[in-house]
């Protein structure tokens, strides 16, 4: 029993095969999925899968890359959503240094508005951090985000950030990079975060996993992570399955 904690299955990547790609994962025993909702396009989409598959949950919130588009009303819409009985957590949001896309100001105040969000709705959060840990942290800090908790999506940074981030309630979520050789500093990271509050994800259509690097990821690879980070807890597949299934259904507060 696997736990897909951050996925795209409504990308257009799966737009010839999405019912085989979610068939397959779930008969792979990735029992649960969380898909992201993350700008005005790809909200309405999440939302169609999550009322399709009883096994398939939402985030949804304003990705920073997007966040120059984020028009007035747009958090108010995000908000309405949260009281749907499958919406689990907002996201993803954060900062992204990487793509010059969204002034750093529009990205900040973004970000601020959603934690605010967030706090107001009593919903966790799905942080995305690239290139932009120090900020993230000061944040997370400022806003009192840890009064809700929540995710650090495909965490790349060091342990001292992690440890940052777990002192403030998050959980720490490892995905495909974990199975690259050269990954040294995400398998150290993850062998010192504690068990429960450890997650797995696959990011598809993105990052996928070793043996299958360079192709479109999908949820069934889920597997694939889950059995390093197993090698690198040195405990069994099942454990590490059962453990990470828990700490999700639990912080998303599924039954």
């Amino acid at each position: 029993m696997l736990f897909d904690t951050h996925t795209h299955l409504d990308s257009k990547d799966f737009d010839e095969d999405r019912k085989e790609v979610i068939e397959r994962a779930y008969n792979n025993g990735v029992t649960r999925m969380v898909n992201i909702g993350f700008d005005r396009e790809t909200i309405p989409t999440t939302m169609q899968l999550v009322e399709e598959y009883d096994f398939i949950y939402a985030a949804v919130g304003w990705h920073p890359v997007e966040a120059i588009k984020m028009q007035p009303g747009d958090l108010e819409w995000i908000a309405s959503l949260c009281s749907h009985e499958k919406v689990v957590a907002i996201g993803e949001i954060g900062l992204d240094y990487h793509w010059d896309k969204s002034p750093k100001d529009v990205q900040h105040r973004v970000l601020r508005e959603q934690i605010g969000l967030a706090r107001e709705m009593k919903m966790p959060i799905v942080i995305h951090n690239r290139e932009a840990h120090e900020d993230i942290v000061r944040i997370l800090r400022e806003e009192k985000a840890s009064e809700v908790g929540g995710i650090m999506h495909a965490f790349s940074g060091s342990w001292e950030t992690a440890k940052m981030c777990l002192d403030m309630g998050f959980h720490i979520s490892f995905g495909g990079p974990i199975t690259f050789k050269n990954a040294k500093q995400p398998k150290e990271v993850l062998k010192q975060v504690p068990m429960d509050r450890l997650l797995l994800e696959t990011d598809s259509p993105y990052l996928t996993p070793h043996p299958n690097r360079g192709k479109r990821n999908e949820s069934g690879y889920v597997r694939l992570v889950a059995e390093t980070a197993a090698e690198l807890k040195g405990v069994s597949l099942e454990e590490i399955s059962e453990i990470t299934t828990k700490n999700a259904l639990a912080l998303f507060g599924i039954r």
